[in-house]
């Protein structure tokens, strides 16, 4: 597996736990769980995002 499959693999994994963390946040009946949920989900997404824009980070130097 190369590096870039090891990259998106890891990626997709962000994306889905964020997915997953969004949908506990919905169904959390307290305000702060849900909040911290939301977060965590919102983190995760722009980890992730950060990690697959290839200019946008140490993953891909631009030298």
């Amino acid at each position: 597996m190369s590096a870039e499959d090891e990259l998106r693999g890891r990626v997709r994994q962000m994306q889905e736990k964020a997915q997953q963390l969004s949908e506990a946040a919905e169904r959390a009946a307290d305000p702060h769980e849900r909040e911290r949920l939301q977060d965590k989900a919102r983190r995760l997404r722009e980890q992730s995002e950060q990690d697959s824009d290839p200019g946008g980070g140490e993953v891909f130097p631009s030298n």
